[in-house]
């Protein structure tokens, strides 16, 4: 009996035990499951960030391309190895692109509060260029556009890049955005080539502004810019002019000083359904450093300088649904980043053939600068202008084709030639001497693409782009230059020629 009880008590205890670890492992009733909601207020792609009343829209493509005949992406090879048109050159070069963006949304008494985020990683082959002993040294391209940027934001394997990173608030815009100067479709009217010369560049720019919407598609921007590197071409001091440089499309040391003020911009737009008019102004302020080594050789006064666009849009052709021209034209007096713009080049060196007798070849040479100076004089504005157009086709909701032209020009004044083509000839011996020596210039570009969009969001392009670089020196007039290891051009006589150059581009894309 007593062991009966024993082993009662014991069951007894053992159900207890368990009764009380059951409950101690019953779950606390869970917190409701917030799903993310779609958000209508912005359009599609919008959704809540759970627990917020923001929302955000996440976006991208993958890029890949090749560009023939050129090392840069994606522009003609008018300048470095490219131009040189010998075994350094590249017959294609390869890039691989992942953008992302992020966007978000929240509505607040002041209106909409925006922030957008723009990012990039990729991977750009390199070039080789001559180490001047009979061997190559190779460089990557990294991820920069413009041939004549420095390659920042490099990383193993490739770059990282921000393009965009601003607030909008109450009608004002702060941060890393597109130039109020510019137009919607900045340097593209119907293209893909970032080297298109005669406007300003989608390259965006830190900057605060104000846009004021009159409503029915009008509106007011006014706008301080970054002026370092997006609005500054060259202050070329040609007291520091050298044999190398001119060659290379450079008339002196540039001479830019650190900053002083940031550019100052205005625009006009009317928006409709018809298409966009568009009226911009900026201005440039011109802030040389020293004549010499230190600050006892002294400096140049700062000169403002400015410029003026006109672009018109028009849509709803009778040539197809979807149809559309964009053109636009531009002038600028020492301001001259807003005619040729920085994903561009500024400096160009082209190579060709010459029918000269005792000339090795020919050779175009020609640089844009925003100012020039020598040493103990003031500076001299540069003057350019240019225009550029496009028109888009659409065959079917598959296939479109665009082509597309830009020109510009750059002129100047008396006493800058004086000073660059003394630089001429004291270090070419220009055969035509002063009275052949003209370093302005005209550039332009024309070209046409075609697109397939086999499915939405997937797009192949090939574009097909021609260069021209129109010199203004006296006709069978040669310079004297000496080894340019960097490119494998030997001392000689190279004829002073107007050049042109060629480009194809391969790219397949899938936006998300």
């Amino acid at each position: 009996m007593k062991a009966m009880k024993r082993i009662s008590l014991s069951l007894a205890a053992g159900l207890v035990g368990v009764s009380s670890a059951q409950a101690a492992d019953l779950p606390v009733k869970a917190k409701a499951i917030e799903y993310v909601k779609g958000c209508s207020l912005y359009g599609p792609g919008f959704y809540y960030i759970p627990g917020t009343d923001t929302c955000i829209k996440l976006g991208g493509y993958l890029r890949t391309e090749v560009s023939v005949n050129s090392s840069y992406h994606y522009d003609v090879p008018n300048n470095s190895v490219g131009g040189a048109r010998n075994r350094l050159s590249d017959a294609y070069n390869w890039r691989s692109r992942e953008e992302m963006t992020i966007d978000t949304r929240t509505a607040s008494e002041y209106g909409t509060v925006r922030t957008f985020f723009e990012g990039v990683f990729q991977w750009t082959g390199g070039a080789y260029s001559g180490a001047g002993n009979g061997s190559t040294v190779y460089a990557s391209l990294g991820g920069v556009s413009a041939p004549n940027n420095a390659n920042p934001g490099a990383v193993a394997g490739g770059t990282v890049g921000v393009w965009n990173a601003f607030i909008q608030f109450a009608g004002f815009t702060i941060g890393k955005a597109m130039s109020q100067f510019t137009t919607p479709w900045a340097h593209y009217p119907a293209n893909v080539l970032d080297g298109l010369p005669g406007a300003s560049s989608w390259d965006p720019v830190n900057q605060f502004s104000y846009t004021a919407d009159f409503g029915q598609g009008i509106s007011l921007s006014v706008s301080a810019q970054d002026s370092v590197i997006h609005d500054t071409t060259a202050i070329w001091n040609v007291s520091a002019a050298s044999a190398a440089g001119i060659l290379a499309g450079s008339y002196g040391g540039n001479d830019i000083a650190g900053s002083a003020s940031p550019d100052f911009v205005g625009m006009l737009r009317v928006d409709q359904s018809w298409g966009l008019f568009q009226a911009s102004v900026a201005a440039h302020d011109n802030h040389a450093a020293y004549y010499g080594a230190t600050e006892l050789t002294g400096h140049p006064s700062d000169k403002w300088g400015w410029a003026g666009q006109l672009a018109l849009s028009i849509k709803n052709l009778p040539t197809g649904p979807g149809d559309s021209v964009n053109m636009s034209g531009v002038y600028s007096h020492g301001a001259s980043r807003y005619s040729f713009h920085d994903y561009g080049s500024s400096t160009f060196a082209m190579y060709g053939g010459s029918g000269l007798p005792g000339v090795y070849q020919s050779l175009g040479f020609a640089g844009v600068s925003d100012a020039v100076f020598v040493a103990g004089s003031g500076m001299e504005l540069t003057t350019t202008y240019g225009f550029q157009g496009g028109y888009t086709h659409n065959w079917n909701a598959y296939w479109n084709t665009g082509i597309f032209g830009g020109w510009a020009a750059v002129r100047y004044n008396g006493t800058a030639k004086g000073y660059m083509c003394s630089a001429v000839v004291a270090n070419l011996a220009l055969s035509s001497g002063m009275a052949g020596c003209n370093p302005d210039f005209s550039y332009s570009v024309v070209g046409i693409n075609t697109r397939w969009t086999p499915v939405k969001n997937l797009t192949f392009t090939t574009e097909l782009a021609y260069a021209m670089l129109d010199q203004k020196y006296a006709s069978g007039s040669s310079v004297t230059a000496p080894l340019q290891a960097g490119i494998a051009k030997p001392a000689g006589t190279y004829e002073i020629k107007d050049q042109s150059a060629i480009s194809l581009l391969f790219r397949a894309q899938r936006n998300w």
